[in-house]
């Protein structure tokens, strides 16, 4: 298939997740024609390294989108809300990383590995999941196809990386003034994340859940098609610099082995299964950090439930949790020919 080259935008491209949108289109060879980094009118005018050059920052506005074919969103919800159907209007497509668009009927929420068809319904915008909602759906999907899934409980051990880049900075510095013996301040966390685990991420909802836990159980429901799957999740923030880790429940519909789960595992696309406890090998943050698979060990078999596995699922939340599912969005979008250029 002969590809055109494409007119991008990328809306927040100064921030951690934007940045990886660049690297990641450099990475893959996207076809881009043309690179239009947009961000609010405090970065207007900086520049952001691109296929060996640098490009301009433009500030995000309503007529940012004239000629273009595909814009990635990760500017926040408040500026998707506001700037993406100007972007549709103007004839791209979006792909939008917030939370704006996730749980509406008409808006696919897609993970090119999982539901890549959903893509076919599309209006113009196209949502990205949540990140730990990518990686525990990505490693479920081939179990979901072989056997079928009953129930999901999930607790997770989110990096500081996915509250932003002064939560990074917040973690080196508290760390650093524990060295000093110094009192720890909390800007960005509600409580001193240094050496310390904190079952909060988003704000509490009515029923005691954060609004994080939430996200999890209704965007795994709509991207499986399952709006009655029973599921349960608990986030926590960890003293992680970057890549989140789950724990993860889930009953099946049929009896599945540890060595079949992995199995069907080991041949999914986008998983690499690390699961040899003979030697220590399981996956980690530390290892998963800057890499595209979801890597999946500690599988085995959970006695006191039916049909059940216990396996631990861990992946970098700024690229397969944001950006790197963006940009895969934008190759199907472009293998089904559904940009205007495609």
């Amino acid at each position: 298939m002969i590809v055109k080259k494409l007119r991008v935008a990328v809306a927040g491209a100064t921030g951690a997740v934007g940045r990886e949108m660049l690297r990641i289109l450099e990475e893959r060879n996207f076809p881009v024609e043309e690179l239009i980094p947009l961000a609010s009118e405090r970065s207007e005018g900086k520049s952001v390294p691109f296929a060996g050059g640098e490009r301009t920052v433009r500030r995000l506005a309503r007529d940012s989108f004239e000629g273009v074919d595909l814009a990635l969103f990760s500017a926040g919800a408040t500026r998707s809300r506001e700037f993406a159907p100007a972007a549709v209007e103007a004839g791209a497509v979006v792909v939008d990383n917030s939370s704006a668009f996730r749980m509406d009927a008409d808006v696919p929420l897609v993970v090119p590995e999982v539901n890549p068809d959903a893509l076919d319904a599309h209006r113009g915008i196209i949502a990205n999941p949540n990140c730990s909602t990518i990686q525990m759906v990505v490693a479920l999907k081939p179990l979901l196809d072989a056997a079928g899934v009953r129930r999901i409980v999930v607790s997770t051990y989110q990096a500081v990386s996915g509250a932003g880049q002064s939560a990074v900075d917040e973690l080196r510095d508290q760390v650093e003034a524990l060295g000093r013996e110094e009192r720890l301040e909390a800007s960005y966390m509600p409580h001193p994340i240094a050496f310390n685990c904190l079952p909060q991420i988003d704000v509490f909802l009515e029923e005691g859940d954060t609004k994080e836990e939430r996200k999890m159980v209704e965007e795994t429901r709509k991207i499986f098609g399952q709006p009655d799957l029973p599921i349960s999740a608990t986030c926590v923030r960890v003293p992680v610099y970057n890549s989140h880790s789950e724990s993860v429940n889930v009953e099946l519909g049929r009896p599945v082995s540890p060595d079949e789960a992995r199995g069907l595992l080991s041949g999914a696309p986008g998983i690499e299964v690390v699961d040899d406890p003979a030697a220590l090998a399981y996956p980690m943050a530390i290892n998963a950090s800057g890499r595209d698979p979801v890597y999946v060990g500690r599988i085995r078999r959970d006695p006191s439930a039916e049909n059940a596995l216990n396996m631990w699922v861990v992946a970098d939340n700024l690229r397969k949790g944001a950006a790197l599912n963006a940009v895969q969005i934008g190759e199907v979008l472009i293998k089904k020919r559904l940009l205007r250029a495609a």
